[in-house]
């Protein structure tokens, strides 16, 4: 389990005592930040580092290691979050944690902290926007991602290329936005029409949704790829968390640069 601040102050007291060795006291500092349930090593300290908690990807793992996970990660005060899991696996997870919130569209399951939230940071804007309704397996994936991280989050469904008019009937729901995820399949080209209506980044997250000269994604990502909107960024196909932690990653940091700026004026 991860070592507290005290239990690291024992052991260097116990290193310049002599009652501890440099080998035994370097193994132990190891232990910082990790939680070794057997099947993984949890990553403590990875909200310090990089912003956010470690998120489980949960495909491929039994319902035993997912377990494990997430206590560990409750245990040590994180927001468990987790992406790819199936409804077999949810339906057992939510009898262990009653709280969970499985959302079966987007795979995702999150455990809240049980304690009342004390983060008072001011919270960005990303809008999550799709191309068709086929899509919305993945941006309900990036969705779910970017208010994990505590951005405010808006949902603009089904406005692809096909029928522009749509997209110009919520452009006001993208204009304020920090940062806006488009999710599209096909041959992918809504991302380089919303780059060229917003002053903010555009995540292109292309998904396999399409005929056969999609190539399963392949298309829209390379369409993406070499879209002409300077704004716009991809990420690989069906990545929908990686589209709204890079989002809320941009949200998180543009609304603490707005409020350290307000202060200042003051």
């Amino acid at each position: 389990m991860m070592l507290s601040l005290n239990e690291l102050r024992h052991l260097a007291q116990q290193l310049k005592s002599g009652q501890l060795d440099v080998d035994r006291f370097v193994e132990a500092c190891q232990k910082w930040g990790i939680a070794d349930v057997g099947e993984a090593q949890v990553d403590l300290d990875r909200q310090r580092r990089c912003g956010f908690p470690e998120v489980v990807y949960g495909q491929g793992k039994t319902v035993d290691a997912l377990r494990k996970i997430f206590h560990a990660l409750l245990e040590n005060g994180v927001d468990v979050f987790a992406t790819r899991i199936s409804p077999d696996k949810a339906e057992v997870l939510l009898r262990e944690f009653p709280a969970g919130r499985y959302n079966a569209v987007a795979g995702t399951f999150r455990i809240p902290k049980q304690e009342p939230p004390t983060d008072t940071e001011p919270r960005g804007i990303v809008t999550v926007v799709t191309a068709g309704t086929s899509d919305l397996p993945v941006a309900e994936e990036a969705r779910e991602t970017a208010l994990w991280t505590g951005a405010e989050v808006r949902l603009v469904q089904d406005v692809g290329v096909a029928g522009p008019h749509r997209l110009r009937a919520n452009l006001h729901l993208l204009e304020d936005a920090d940062a806006v995820v488009v999710v599209a399949g096909m041959e992918g080209a809504l991302p380089s029409v919303v780059g060229g209506f917003v002053s903010c980044p555009v995540i292109g997250v292309p998904t396999s949704v399409g005929y056969g000269a999609s190539f399963g994604g392949v298309s829209a990502l390379l369409s993406m790829l070499n879209s002409c909107a300077a704004n716009v960024v991809v990420v690989n196909i069906d990545a929908g968390f990686k589209g709204g932690y890079v989002a809320g990653l941009i949200a998180k940091n543009s609304a603490r640069r707005r409020a350290l700026l307000g202060s200042a004026k003051q």
